[in-house]
């Protein structure tokens, strides 16, 4: 991966709109709440392989980016995007590393389910 180019991932996420996708994303602090203190909460959420069709997407913000998909009923919205990639199955592949290169959100969308 490699961080944001914002230009390009929006023209990414452009392509994607009112067409079927399947997403994944997930955000947590998971263990890495626990092994900082036995006070902090873990926290995480999981969607792998959903269906989705957005109308309209948007990527903002500066160095930690966020990315806003509207539905016909409702949004999805991943906050701290810091890295992405395009692959060779036409997966936009969006991620939100912490400063010790840990993943703290993903947001990944793909014509085709994932494995």
């Amino acid at each position: 991966m490699k961080p944001v180019e914002l230009d390009k991932v929006q023209e990414k996420i452009n392509s994607f709109v009112n067409k079927d996708l399947y997403i994944h994303l997930e955000t947590t602090n998971g263990a890495y709440a626990v092994h900082s203190g036995a006070a902090k909460m873990s926290a995480g959420a999981y969607i792998r392989n959903g269906l989705i069709k957005f109308t309209q997407g948007k990527i903002t913000g500066d160095g930690s980016y966020r990315v806003g998909l509207k539905m016909e009923l409702g949004w999805i919205y991943a906050e701290g995007i810091t890295d992405w990639e395009y692959d060779e199955k036409g997966r936009l592949l969006l991620a939100g590393h912490d400063e010790e290169g840990r993943l703290a959100v993903a947001l990944q969308l793909s014509p085709t389910p994932f494995e």
